[in-house]
């Protein structure tokens, strides 16, 4: 299986003129520095499209039945703690000034939230309000989905995703414009959004979070409750952020050794 899957990619980098290695962030105090590998024809800018067309059919979803919450206390809550992180994602990546970003709160039980590409954020209410979650914790969460959208986690896996279909249909289907291309596309994009990380993407997601939230002026250890809080809610019906970020006792202790890492960054933003 695992030699199938390398040839399907290799055989996509010959059709597509090959991968670009790259670095989406930089300046970093927490040591992520691993190339990622991402198909030129599938530019930033597209992912970002792409992604956007998707946040608004959920935000007009959510609005259609009344629970798109726009001026209630935890959309005022979270926008004032986006706006905190969202001003030092530059640091640790610079064209994210020029992002289109956009924070909605949506009303649900759901204990979810995410960040997607070019800073697309949902935060759903039942995240916040059951887990009686601190604003340092909420910056946990956030700082953690950002990250992934700064790392490029979703073009990433749509690269490969991109890969793996293409070498299974032809180039032809992909490269064209006719329904069989768009109706491709559609599945790369599920396969890509809707997956778990990998390990190492969560990793990278977890030490840059912590980062961006001890910049923005919150306690770096408020991850750690974050995670026991979410592990602890996760005993019964394990919610559907948890279905993708999976808690565990080696990834609070990697958190726990990069706390100390990051704190001068909390220390000088409190001054």
């Amino acid at each position: 299986m695992r030699k199938q899957f390398i040839v399907s990619l290799l055989s996509a980098s010959v059709l597509l003129g090959g991968c670009q290695a790259v670095n989406t962030t930089s300046g970093d105090s927490v040591g992520v520095h691993r190339k990622q590998y991402m198909f030129s024809m599938l530019s930033t800018d597209e992912v970002n499209q792409m992604y956007a067309q998707s946040y608004q059919k959920t935000l007009s979803e959510a609005s259609s039945k009344g629970a798109l919450e726009k001026s209630g206390a935890d959309a005022r809550r979270v926008q004032a703690i986006a706006d905190r992180l969202i001003a030092q994602a530059p640091k640790l990546r610079p064209d994210s000034a020029q992002w289109k970003w956009e924070v909605n709160v949506i009303k649900s039980d759901e204990l979810n939230a995410n960040c997607g590409p070019g800073g697309k954020i949902i935060v759903y209410t039942g995240l916040i309000d059951k887990l009686k979650l601190t604003d340092a914790e909420i910056a946990a969460v956030m700082g953690h989905e950002i990250a992934h959208a700064l790392r490029e986690h979703g073009r990433e896996a749509m690269s490969k995703a991109y890969g793996v279909q293409m070498a299974r249909n032809g180039a032809g289907a992909l490269l064209g414009l006719g329904e069989g291309g768009l109706a491709l596309a559609d599945t790369v994009v599920n396969y890509a959004m809707t997956l778990p990380n990998s390990r190492a993407n969560e990793n990278e997601a977890d030490l840059l979070g912590l980062e961006l939230s001890a910049r923005a002026g919150y306690d770096p250890n408020a991850a750690i409750t974050l995670w026991n809080k979410m592990s602890k809610a996760s005993e019964g019906a394990p919610p559907e952020w948890m279905s993708t970020h999976p808690a565990s006792q080696s990834r609070i202790a990697a958190l726990e050794a990069a706390i100390p890492k990051v704190m001068p960054l909390y220390q000088a933003a409190k001054k």
